[in-house]
């Protein structure tokens, strides 16, 4: 990822068996599938310029994947971290996913993102997905070029999609990040929105994050009060994606100082799969101590 991000930042100046319990270990890897998705799209927020990113330098979070009778179907993990590359500071954002328990002996997924932001502005130099879903394989990886206005789209796996995409005149980011990145929308409040652009593979569509309400929620630290964030089709475009198939987000997002995405939603037709945060490592600039105890079971926390 080093030699692409160089360039951009200089253009830039987942057979079921019959039994019930069997059953529910399918929907949830299912479940895992589809957040995979989520982790594997990149979106755009439209705003008359970049924001830096909201993460700090060796911040971290880590969420427990629940599903029906599976406490912890999968993991989630998002770290960040600062690197000099060509002399110029960028912030590394990484995302992996993997499902676990009972439900990985049945079903093994493994995906990771890994974004490159410029550290000044936030906008998006880099990124490469890659992943393992059952059989299935993925590996790709998208360039941003400013100079230019384009972005170069590479399928290691499947070169007949290699393409090269023009940028939208918005900033970018995967998913996961997008979700966490509400942390610094600080002025949002119940009925306000905000268009996003999402792009899956080389498919670009619009999106809109709407301020649903407030709801108190306890966590692995007590109860917080929390702004729950909805993104959804926007009015008059056509699904894509999981949202083709009805699937609805929502991110509950802490409105302490800390401000926590602390609970992501994926809901689908057979059923919903719910990410806790279970442990929060602050920056490390940060000198109070802002890491949650990973509670007995993640479940709990609903």
């Amino acid at each position: 990822m080093n030699p692409p991000a160089r360039i951009a930042r200089t253009a830039h100046a987942a057979r079921t068996p019959r039994t019930s319990h069997a059953a529910h270990a399918a929907l949830a890897a299912y479940v895992a599938y589809a957040a995979l998705a989520l982790a594997m799209i990149t979106t755009t927020t439209t705003r008359a310029r970049a924001d830096v990113i909201a993460l700090g330098d060796g911040e971290s979070l880590k969420y427990h994947v629940a599903w029906g009778i599976f406490s912890k179907a999968g993991e989630i993990t998002i770290n960040a971290k600062t690197e000099i590359i060509g002399g110029l500071p960028n912030t590394r954002v990484t995302t992996k996913l993997a499902t676990a328990g009972v439900i990985r002996t049945l079903y093994t997924l493994e995906a990771t993102g890994d974004c490159i932001f410029d550290a000044l502005d936030g906008r998006l130099l880099a990124i490469t997905t890659k992943s393992t879903s059952g059989k299935k394989r993925t590996h790709a990886t998208a360039l941003f070029n400013y100079a230019t206005d384009t972005i170069r789209y590479d399928d290691f796996l499947n070169p007949a999609k290699n393409t090269t995409l023009p940028i939208p005149k918005s900033d970018a980011m995967d998913l996961i990040t997008a979700l966490v990145q509400t942390r610094a929308w600080h002025t949002m409040k119940p009925g306000d929105t905000r268009p996003i652009t999402a792009i899956f593979e080389d498919n670009f569509y619009d999106l809109t994050v709407t301020a649903t309400s407030r709801e108190k929620l306890k966590t692995a630290w007590g109860e917080v009060d929390t702004l729950i964030l909805e993104p959804a089709p926007a009015p008059g475009s056509t699904p894509q994606g999981m949202f083709k198939k009805g699937a609805t987000v929502r991110v509950w997002v802490s409105q302490d100082a800390r401000r926590l995405p602390v609970k992501f939603q994926l809901g689908l037709k057979y059923g919903t799969g719910t990410a806790h945060l279970v442990e929060h490592t602050p920056p490390a600039t940060t000198t109070t101590t802002a890491t949650a105890p990973t509670p007995a079971s993640p479940a709990a926390n609903k």
